[in-house]
C-alpha cells in the first residue's frame, strides 16, 4: 500500500465515525500522507453577531483537517494543543479551505500547520496543531 492510499483508507475509517465534521458541513477534498485538504461553505448558520463566520467553526474546519493530516499513517493520533490566528473575517457564501501539512513528527509527537484560505486565496486563519499517538490504528493492516 503507498503513503497516499493508507492515508486515503485512513481517512475514509475516521470520515465514518466524524459525525462533528460531517454535521458543522466539511468535506474532505483531498489526503496524503501529513497532509489533509478540507473545505466549508460559509452558510448563514455558521455566522456569529457581527455577520461573520464565527470563530469557532473556522477553527473546527482547522483542527478536522489537523486530525486528518496527522492520522494518516494509520497510527491513532489525538490533540495534545493547538492555537489559532485569525486574520481576516470569512463571510456568508465564502468557501473555505483548510490545508494542513505536517512540520514534524518525532516518536509520538507532531507537529503540524494548518492555513485556512477563502475563495480568492485570503487567508482567514492561522492554526498550529499538537498531535500525540495513541494505541491503536484506524483501520486493520
Amino acid at each position: 500500500m503507498t503513503p497516499r492510499e493508507r492515508a486515503r483508507k485512513a481517512a475514509d475509517a475516521m470520515w465514518e465515525g466524524d459525525r462533528a465534521s460531517r454535521w458543522f458541513g466539511a468535506r474532505i477534498v483531498e489526503v496524503d500522507e501529513g497532509r489533509a485538504v478540507l473545505c466549508l461553505t460559509v452558510a448563514e448558520h455558521h455566522t456569529n453577531g457581527h455577520g461573520i463566520c464565527h470563530g469557532g467553526v473556522t477553527y473546527s474546519l482547522a483542527d478536522s483537517a489537523f486530525a486528518f493530516a496527522c492520522n494518516s499513517r494509520n497510527q491513532a493520533t489525538v490533540a495534545q494543543f493547538n492555537t489559532i490566528a485569525y486574520i481576516a473575517p470569512a463571510k456568508a457564501g465564502d468557501r473555505l479551505t483548510a490545508e494542513a501539512k505536517e512540520v514534524s513528527v518525532i516518536g509520538k509527537n507532531g507537529v503540524y500547520d494548518v492555513t485556512v484560505t477563502n475563495q480568492d486565496g485570503t487567508r482567514i486563519a492561522e492554526f498550529r496543531g499538537h498531535s500525540r499517538a495513541i494505541r491503536g490504528q484506524l483501520f486493520k493492516e
